[in-house]
């Protein structure tokens, strides 16, 4: 049964929250001390306090809305890049000139502008990379080259998507791979495997890897045009700070993919070949708190099987058609920041998970070698 989507702006309203957080790198930059950790204790810690009070939410819009209702919602993602850009500028701007701040601190500062790039600014770069309107796609990329990560449009559309819950996925990550294993994997494969599925997508279309139409060398112009921007602010100093906000935003990034397939694999076929994508092979959550302020990506089992679904409508699923995190992103993060106690608490359930969905599959070795660890 479909809930009817409330699509006034008071309707999309909690998922305008993210404005919420413009003022933290703003005062964290202006006080120093422990107010820098105001970024990550508000996004991370306090939304997953949060999402203990605000429960659940496990309705289902009318997928069926028409884009030309969804304005308010679409419009957030729209803002959000012009405000982040706005934000970063004024931190290179501000932070080097304060004599109030030590070295240290300015890092601190621009790490906390990090968590908003990579928290939100991924994330809606993320819903924007999906759609169609060019418009959008263009502010997909510029929110990525704010923190020199372009490849990841290329990855994550060609790769991901294509070969998710497979060894030939750099994002899914594997059954006891630990995060920082998993993080220092990722970033150095995933570029390469994102020029191959381009250069292999531009020879099917008859044109060499140098093309112009090939996306790396926008990916290139957007990320060098930031790096000079940096430059001529402050010198090296504002080049380090800002390229301190990018490693912070990847972190999180990959943090988050992390954590969206831990452990799930499709079902090898033979000939190479795997079924095709279902349900169960995302990590859901239904927490409210985090589905506001991540614009839904917790319903990431739908977002796989439509992935040009706007958030706003997509679906989630019941313990019996998908398998659900115990919370939301945010704690998850910060449980995979600690491999023993992440691998004490879902390795369990990804045995779970092969039992309920698989009993009948008794060799979880991977068909590629060394790409996964068995199961113990």
């Amino acid at each position: 049964m479909y809930k009817t989507l409330n699509t006034t702006l008071l309707g999309a309203l909690p998922f305008w929250m993210s404005l919420l957080t413009i003022p933290l790198p703003i005062i964290a930059a202006l006080n120093g001390g422990w107010f820098l950790a105001l970024p990550v204790v508000v996004t991370w810690y306090f939304v997953a306090f949060l999402d203990n009070f605000t429960g659940l939410n496990e309705q289902n819009p009318d997928p069926d809305t028409p884009n030309q209702h969804l304005f308010w919602y679409r419009l957030i993602t729209i803002v959000w890049p012009f405000v982040q850009a706005a934000l970063i500028l004024w931190m290179l701007w501000y932070v080097p000139r304060a004599d109030h701040l030590s070295l240290g601190e300015k890092y601190g500062a621009l790490a906390g502008m990090g968590i908003l790039s990579g928290t939100i600014g991924i994330n809606y770069a993320h819903e924007l990379m999906h759609q169609r309107p060019k418009f959008e796609r263009w502010l997909g990329d510029i929110l990525m080259a704010m923190v020199q990560y372009g490849h990841f449009r290329s990855e994550h559309l060609l790769v991901h998507h294509t070969y998710v819950g497979t060894p030939r996925d750099p994002v899914t990550a594997r059954y006891n791979e630990g995060f920082h294993r998993y993080f220092a994997r990722v970033i150095t494969t995933c570029p390469v495997s994102a020029f191959r599925a381009e250069k292999r997508l531009l020879s099917r279309r008859g044109s060499p890897w140098y093309a112009l139409r090939n996306p790396f060398w926008r990916y290139a112009l957007l990320q060098g045009l930031m790096l000079v921007i940096a430059f001529a602010l402050v010198g090296w100093l504002g080049l380090g700070l800002y390229l301190m906000q990018a490693f912070i935003a990847i972190l999180s990034l990959e943090l988050t993919n992390y954590i969206e397939h831990y452990g799930l694999t499709r079902e090898h076929l033979g000939d190479g070949k795997y079924e095709h994508v279902k349900p169960h092979h995302s990590w859901n959550a239904s927490h409210k708190t985090t589905n506001w302020l991540l614009i839904n990506l917790q319903r990431h089992s739908d977002h796989h099987y439509k992935p040009d679904r706007r958030f706003p409508l997509l679906q989630t699923y019941s313990e019996d058609d998908a398998p659900q995190l115990p919370m939301g992103y945010p704690f998850m993060g910060m449980i995979a920041l600690v491999p023993p106690v992440w691998r004490r608490m879902m390795n369990p359930k990804v045995r779970e998970w092969r039992r309920r969905y698989y009993p009948h599959v008794t060799d979880w070795a991977p068909q590629k070698t060394g790409t996964t660890p068995q199961p113990r």
